[in-house]
C-alpha cells in the first residue's frame, strides 16, 4: 500500500467534471444554428428538420445509463473519454459534409448520413452522468449539494453559449469555418479533459492492483465517503419495477426533455415566424430560453427544498402550461420572447423539483432511479422536435406557433403526475435536491 501514487484533489475532480460535460452537451444544439440551411438545402419537411435537429439526443439520452453504469466498474475518464472520441468522430464527418458537399451538392439523399454524424456528435451529452458519478465519488455528502449544483449548473449552460456565439462566428466565417473552428475546440478540449482529468481515489487503487476492500480502506483515509455498489444494473432493474419511477420518467421527459428540444427548435422558431436573422435568432435563444433554463435550475432546488417537490413541480408544470398558450397565440415579438423566458423558468425549475423527488420516492434504489429519469427523461429532446416539425408540415409558417399545443399538453400531464404524487404519498421535509 505504500508504494501506490494517488492524484487528484475533490477540486479537481470537480472542474474536470464540468469541463468535459461543458464540451460534451454543447452538441446539443448542432444542428440548431443552421436548422434553416439545412433543411433548405436537403428539401427537408418540417418532421424531418425536427428529426435532424433532434439528432444528438438520440445517443446522448440513451447512452446516459449504461455509460452511468460502466463508471461504477471503471471510473469516470474512461467513460468520459470514449463518449468525446465518438463526439470528435460524428464532428469530423459533418465537417467533410460542410467542405466537400454543402451547400450545393446537399441533398436529400445525404440526410441519413447527417443524421448519423448528429448522432454521434451528440455521443458527448451522455456524460452528464459520468460526471455525476465522479463529482459525486469525490466529494462527502454534506458538501455533494453544492458540487452536484455546480456540475449541473455551469456544464448546463454550455448549449446556451454555443447558441449565442455560433450565428455570430457564422455571420462572421460562415457555417463551413465555424464548424471546424468547433471541432478544433472539440478536439483541443478532449485532451485537456484527457491530460488533467482523475478519477477517485478508489479507482485509481482498483488499476494499481490493490482489491477492492482493502481500496476502499485506503480512499476512506483520504476523504472519499461513497464507493460504487457493484450492482448498477441491479438497481437500474429495481428501480424500473417502481411505478413512481415512471411518473418521474414522464415528469423529467417534459421538463428536462422539453428544454432541450426547445433548445434546437426555437432558432428555427424565431427565424421562420418572426423574421429575424440567424444571429439574432441565437442570442434571443440564448437568453430568453437556454441559460435562462439552466442558471434557474440551482435556485429551483433550493425552492424544491424549502417548499416541497410535489408543489414546486405542479407550479413549475403550470408555468409551462401558460408560456405554450401565450406562444399559440401570439404573433408579436415582445411577448413571445417573455414567453419564451416564463417556459424556462418553468422548465428549469421542474427539472431541479423532479430530481429531488428521486431519493424521497425511490430510497432503495436511488442510482438505479436517477439513471433511468435522467436517461429516459432526456429523450424528450429526440421526440418532441419531429412533433412540433408535423404542425409545421400541417400549418405552414403559423405552425411554428400551433406546435406549442404540444408543450400544453405535456406541462397539463406534468401537473397531474406531480399532483397525484401530492396526493398520495406522505410528505417527507428536508430531503435534499440533487441538480
Amino acid at each position: 500500500m505504500d508504494d501506490v501514487d494517488l492524484r487528484g484533489s475533490p477540486q479537481q475532480g470537480l472542474v474536470t467534471a464540468t469541463f468535459g460535460f461543458f464540451i460534451g452537451f454543447a452538441g446539443v444544439v448542432l444542428y440548431g444554428p443552421i436548422a434553416p440551411q439545412f433543411g433548405d438545402a436537403m428539401g427537408l419537411s418540417g418532421v424531418l428538420l425536427g428529426l435532424l435537429v433532434a439528432a444528438p439526443q438520440l445517443s446522448g439520452s440513451l447512452l446516459r445509463i449504461p455509460f452511468g453504469a460502466w463508471t461504477d466498474d471503471v471510473g469516470a475518464k474512461l467513460p468520459f473519454l470514449i463518449l468525446l472520441v465518438l463526439s470528435i468522430i460524428g464532428m469530423s464527418g459533418l465537417a467533410v459534409i460542410l467542405l466537400w458537399l454543402y451547400p450545393d451538392g446537399l441533398t436529400y439523399q445525404q440526410f441519413p448520413l447527417v443524421f448519423l454524424f448528429g448522432c454521434l456528435s451528440g455521443c458527448g451529452i451522455a456524460v452528464f452522468s459520468i460526471g455525476s458519478a465522479q463529482t459525486s465519488y469525490w466529494y462527502p455528502t454534506d458538501r455533494q449539494g453544492t458540487a452536484l449544483a455546480i456540475y449541473a449548473g455551469l456544464g448546463n449552460s454550455s448549449p446556451g453559449v454555443a447558441t449565442l456565439i455560433v450565428p455570430v462566428v457564422i455571420t462572421a466565417l460562415g457555417i463551413t469555418q465555424t464548424y471546424l473552428l468547433w471541432l478544433g475546440l472539440l478536439v483541443v478540449g478532449t485532451l485537456v479533459f484527457a491530460y488533467y482529468a482523475v478519477d477517485p481515489y478508489y479507482f485509481q487503487l482498483r488499476k494499481q492492483g490493490v482489491d477492492a476492500e482493502t481500496a476502499k480502506q485506503r480512499a476512506e483515509t483520504e476523504g472519499q465517503e461513497l464507493f460504487p455498489s457493484g450492482n448498477a444494473m441491479e438497481s437500474i432493474r429495481n428501480a424500473a419495477r417502481i411505478r413512481r419511477v415512471w411518473a418521474l420518467v414522464a415528469m423529467f421527459f417534459v421538463s428536462f426533455g422539453g428544454f432541450l428540444a426547445l433548445s434546437v427548435w426555437l432558432p428555427s422558431y424565431w427565424i421562420e415566424l418572426h423574421g429575424l436573422n440567424i444571429r439574432s435568432a441565437g442570442v434571443v435563444t440564448a437568453i430568453t430560453f437556454v441559460l435562462a433554463a439552466a442558471l434557474i435550475r440551482v435556485p429551483g432546488g433550493w425552492i424544491s427544498d424549502t417548499v416541497g417537490g410535489e408543489p414546486t413541480a405542479i407550479v413549475s408544470f403550470g408555468a409551462i402550461g401558460c408560456g405554450s398558450i401565450l406562444l399559440v397565440w401570439t404573433r408579436d415579438l415582445g411577448t413571445a420572447m417573455a414567453a419564451t423566458f416564463l417556459l424556462a423558468v418553468g422548465m428549469g425549475v421542474a427539472n431541479a423539483a423532479v430530481f429531488q423527488l428521486v431519493p424521497k420516492y425511490v430510497p432503495e434504489a436511488v442510482g438505479g432511479a436517477s439513471g433511468l429519469v435522467g436517461g429516459l427523461g432526456a429523450f424528450g429532446g429526440f421526440a418532441v422536435p419531429p412533433l412540433l416539425g408535423l404542425f409545421v408540415d400541417i400549418y405552414g409558417i403559423d405552425g411554428y406557433a400551433t406546435g406549442f399545443v404540444t408543450y400544453l399538453v405535456l406541462g397539463v400531464g406534468g401537473m397531474i403526475l406531480a399532483s397525484r404524487l401530492y396526493r398520495t404519498v406522505d410528505q417527507q421535509p428536508g430531503t435534499p435536491a440533487v441538480s
